[in-house]
């Protein structure tokens, strides 16, 4: 039903629709049954995505990615110069009923993953029908920001996490050793005086760096939307930044263990180390992008003598 709705509604916008100097206007017939297509498939899949995903340490992120990026999407869409002309029906019709194809074969089988992906690139192929391909470039980042609120393939997640956790719980026992504690990493688990602590568990919270990628993705695009290059430093940064506060993080629960015990380190303090994960994040992208923009202004003065 939606898939007749989605491509009935393009079909009705590209017979009757005129280039618009303007991307909002009264609603038609055809924007009706987009809109109506699109709930079908949207609020449903939301719906599982907020139940089973929102609610884990690894997508707990998604509530304000989507908050945030709702409110950017609108911001850039009311201030985009692009001219609204309605896209190709041949090849946006294609492709959008590909999607809804894959859509459907995923709610059956329910691999919450695919369905989420299939129903948020059938949603920008809508609105590419509908507004263009320039307003749809002019939006890319918020089209990419919102696209971190939906669950990533758990197996990818694992294989791209998995070495950067051993790497770091060795990287964290190398250096609390050579500092003089009693401590020693044997396969998954780490051992520090009396204490046995799993590697999984203390680099747990690289389980958030998508949340962490999505902040500092968030705020360089804000402070630097008219500078590419200031935006692209940052951009790189993301994974470097989400590894070494991560290798903070696990630092601090090893000493919380070392000192208090086991079950302060599993207690409050857990907690604690994960929020103060997120302030090394923020403090760390706040010193680079200071740092690049003086490098700049350095450079700009230089050459402007």
């Amino acid at each position: 039903m939606s898939l007749i709705l989605e491509i009935g509604g393009f079909l009705l916008l590209q017979a009757k629709a005129k280039p618009q100097s303007s991307l909002f206007r009264s609603i038609s017939l055809a924007d009706l049954a987009v809109i109506i297509g699109a709930a079908i498939i949207v609020l449903p899949t939301m719906f599982q995505v907020g139940q089973f995903n929102w609610t884990t340490e690894q997508g707990g992120h998604g509530p304000i990615v989507l908050a945030t990026g709702v409110w950017l999407l609108w911001r850039e869409l009311k201030g985009s110069p692009a001219e609204r002309r309605p896209g190709n029906a041949v090849i946006g019709g294609i492709v959008l009923a590909g999607l809804l194809s894959i859509y459907i074969v995923a709610r059956i089988t329910g691999i919450l993953e695919i369905e989420a992906l299939a129903m948020y690139g059938a949603l920008i192929t809508g609105g590419y029908l509908l507004f263009g391909g320039a307003v749809i470039r002019s939006i890319w980042f918020p089209l990419l920001y919102l696209a971190l609120a939906l669950p990533p393939p758990d197996s990818v997640v694992a294989a791209i996490t998995q070495p950067i956790k051993i790497a770091i719980s060795q990287w964290a026992v190398a250096l609390l050793y050579a500092l003089g504690y009693p401590i020693a990493s044997s396969g998954v688990t780490i051992q520090i005086a009396q204490y046995e602590l799993l590697v999984a568990a203390a680099c747990a919270g690289l389980n958030s760096i998508i949340s962490l990628g999505a902040i500092c993705l968030f705020y360089g695009y804000l402070r630097h939307r008219t500078n590419f290059l200031s935006f692209v430093v940052i951009a790189l940064s993301v994974i470097p930044i989400a590894i070494f506060s991560n290798f903070v993080r696990v630092l601090i629960l090893i000493l919380i263990t070392y000192y208090l015990g086991e079950s302060a380190a599993q207690g409050f303090l857990h907690d604690f180390a994960g929020l103060t994960m997120f302030a090394v994040a923020l403090i760390t992208v706040f010193v680079i992008d200071s740092l690049f923009t003086r490098l700049l202004h350095l450079r700009t003065g230089r050459a402007a003598e």
